[in-house]
Formats: C-alpha cells, sequence, structure tokens
C-alpha cells in the first residue's frame, strides 16, 4: 500500500498515512485543510531497507544508459546499490 504525505494548511504539520489509491480521493474530501505533498516513490521497502538488493541486469541497463546520456549521474546510482 502507498504511503502518502499530508500538509496541514493550518498549522503546517507534516503527516504521512497508508492507504489504498481508492481510498485517497474520499480521505481528501473529507479532509479538505490537508494539502498532498508529491514526493518521490520509494524503491524499496522503508522496513527493509538493505534487505533487496538490485538485479545485476538492471545494474547493467542503468550502465548503459549513462554511457549514452552525456551527464548522466545513473552510474554513481548502479554502484550506490
Amino acid at each position: 500500500m502507498p504511503i502518502y504525505r499530508f500538509r496541514n494548511t493550518e498549522t503546517g504539520e507534516e503527516t504521512e498515512k497508508m492507504m489504498k489509491i481508492a481510498e485517497l480521493d474520499t480521505y481528501r474530501a473529507e479532509n479538505p485543510h490537508l494539502q498532498t505533498i508529491i514526493t518521490a516513490p520509494m524503491i524499496c521497502d522503508p522496513v527493509r531497507v538493505g534487505a533487496r538488493k538490485m538485479d545485476t541486469g538492471f545494474k547493467e541497463v542503468l550502465q548503459r544508459v549513462h554511457e549514452k546520456t552525456p551527464g548522466s549521474e545513473l552510474n554513481q546510482l548502479s554502484s550506490q546499490i
């Protein structure tokens, strides 16, 4: 299930809520004081960080993209994973 981040427009407090995507519209309608914060999706499970390793084939794809894209930092990304 995705985790959504919200900012309370009255207090400025930020919170996270895990819910189904089908529940999101209803939650927004019931909480008009909350503004959705757009964030990048998590690539790994936040509970088990480091437990999953990137497939070697995917690392190779990132390296090939890096080679074909001047200024790309994908090669650094693949070496960190």
